[in-house]
């Protein structure tokens, strides 16, 4: 099993950087949960300041780009997690030498899109995990927003959440989710679970994710 965690780090010169206010702790939390259900575990996270869950294979990334080469050396897996909080952009070009003021003259930074780690690992071929799930953070019009990026993205399940500044969500202890899968119709197949801790979350999760995984192999044989 693969999980992604935490934020990504884009750097802008050697002492900046893009980031988001993720903690990465509900991605240790779902690493944590997997390998105690008897998962083998390799967590792919960016930089935080968390402890690495007991006897799950750690693997630390800092930039997105590094996230994604290190999650195509993982595959193949059964079941990949993508809760990191990727960095949508990065600078075109990354400065040398700190950028200095210069007289009220603003630097132009030039933005380019990373690739698409949970797009990427959705798509079909040998090596797609059997079940992808990721995430959606949003501050607004959550399950509509779920929906589409379970459409656009190609993967199993989506896991929303509320990041808005009032949710408490990033670097907080609890988090209220919605699980969303297929897309049968225009409102979507989808669960609303209640304000649980980080940790809560991670359980349940994993317990329903056992149980799918259970009832698609018995289907298959």
């Amino acid at each position: 099993m693969l999980v992604t965690a935490g934020p990504t780090h884009e750097p802008i010169d050697p002492v900046r950087y893009i980031a988001n206010r993720s903690s990465g702790k509900q991605g240790y939390a779902i690493a944590r949960a997997a390998r105690q259900l008897g998962a083998m575990v390799t967590l792919i996270s960016g930089p935080t300041k968390l402890a690495a869950p007991e006897n799950v294979t750690l693997v630390s990334v800092e930039t997105a780009r590094e996230m994604l080469q290190a999650t195509k050396d993982v595959l193949p897996v059964d079941i990949a997690i993508c809760a990191a909080a990727v960095a949508d952009w990065r600078v075109a070009q990354e400065g040398g030498q700190k950028i200095k003021k210069n007289g009220g003259s603003l630097p132009q930074l030039d933005l380019v899109e990373h690739p698409d780690i949970l797009k990427t690992i959705s798509r079909p071929g040998p090596k797609r995990p059997q079940l992808v799930i990721g995430f959606a953070a949003e501050t607004q019009n959550l399950l509509k927003n779920a929906q589409k990026k379970l459409r656009a993205k190609g993967c199993d399940w989506i896991v929303a959440n509320d990041v808005s500044p009032a949710s408490g969500t990033f670097g907080g202890e609890q988090n209220k989710v919605l699980i969303i899968r297929a897309m049968n119709d225009e409102e979507g197949d989808y669960e609303e679970w209640p304000l649980l801790d980080k940790d809560e979350v991670a359980v349940r999760l994993m317990r329903t994710v056992a149980k799918s995984f259970s009832n698609k192999n018995q289907a298959a044989e």
